[in-house]
């Protein structure tokens, strides 16, 4: 991957980041909702995305 697609997918993912967080504070969602939203999701990600792995080694 050359290195400027590397620094604007970067770019683009603290830049969702980012705004992610400022809808939901702007919401009034409080930081420890957002937070357990987005444990939840990077865990079911994890967990759909196996694909037969089954980490025993």
């Amino acid at each position: 991957m050359p290195l400027t697609h590397f620094l604007m997918l970067l770019a683009a993912v603290i830049l969702g980041a980012a705004l992610t967080l400022w809808v939901g504070l702007a919401a009034g969602l409080p930081p420890v909702a957002i937070l357990l939203v987005a444990l939840s999701a990077a865990l079911l990600l994890h967990l759909g995305l196996r694909q037969g792995h089954d980490h025993r080694g």
